[in-house]
């Protein structure tokens, strides 16, 4: 009897640690979702389409500020491409970063908001992201493409919980209220962050596209993450409310 309750009690904690580990491989379904449309069509673009069909989904989809302001027609894709453009990337390198820190950021703000507020956060970063650069480059006829505007408002956001996260409920997310500015700046970890984020983009920003390096547009950056910043207020949930959805 003493011990076959041992073992059973071996197997409990066995399970209970192997159900306290399983959160950090599970990714909340709309992070998932998010990945797995940005993986699929760039394998639809690479696998599937010839050259000039790729170069096609890129003049209708990605976002190119010359459309709108050198006298063409505005169509449907006029409309479309300042949201499509988040889910078009360059190469596999820069998928491959951006949805890494999707699924970093993003999981805990998905836990966090629950599905449909995370999904305006993600549609209102994405949308900034285009619309500095377009105030800024105007005249440009280079593509925009990739979800970075949106990763960096996530980060953003983060930093308002000064990266505070909450594991009890077996789904890691932002715990605690949206920090006033004060309280962010008084961080310390919140602060080296933004200081970083900030000097890291500015020097890759303001270094690319020399030597026949692609061109990497960080002013999209930069206004993706000030709305992730200073708009995470008004994303977030009413405090005591559970988020809907994974």
């Amino acid at each position: 009897m003493d011990d076959r309750t041992g073992t059973e009690d071996e197997g409990r904690q066995e399970t209970d640690g192997a159900r306290r580990r399983e959160p950090v491989f599970n990714l909340p379904g709309v992070v998932i979702a998010l990945v797995g449309l940005c993986v699929g069509v760039h394998l639809i673009r690479t696998l599937l389409l010839s050259q000039p069909a790729d170069l096609l989904v890129l003049v209708h989809f990605a976002f190119l500020p010359l459309r709108y302001t050198g006298g063409y027609p505005l169509d449907i894709y006029a409309l479309l491409s300042p949201f499509t453009y988040a889910f078009l990337h360059g190469s596999v390198a820069h998928l491959a970063v951006n949805m890494i820190w999707l699924a970093a950021f993003g999981s805990p703000l998905a836990n966090r908001l629950g599905t449909g507020r995370f999904l305006l956060l993600w549609t209102a970063t994405v949308l900034a992201a285009v619309l500095l650069h377009f105030a800024l480059h105007p005249y440009d006829t280079a593509p925009l493409v990739g979800a970075s505007g949106a990763v960096s408002g996530m980060m953003g956001a983060a930093a308002r919980f000064a990266f505070r996260i909450d594991r009890s409920a077996g789904k890691p997310g932002f715990a605690g209220p949206v920090l006033p500015l004060a309280l962010v700046f008084r961080s310390r970890i919140a602060v080296v962050f933004l200081l970083v984020w900030m000097v890291v983009n500015l020097i890759v920003g303001l270094g690319s596209g020399i030597g026949g390096t692609p061109r990497i547009a960080w002013e999209a950056h930069i206004g993706g993450f000030l709305v992730g910043f200073f708009g995470m207020p008004f994303f977030d949930r009413p405090r005591g409310r559970a988020p809907s959805g994974r």
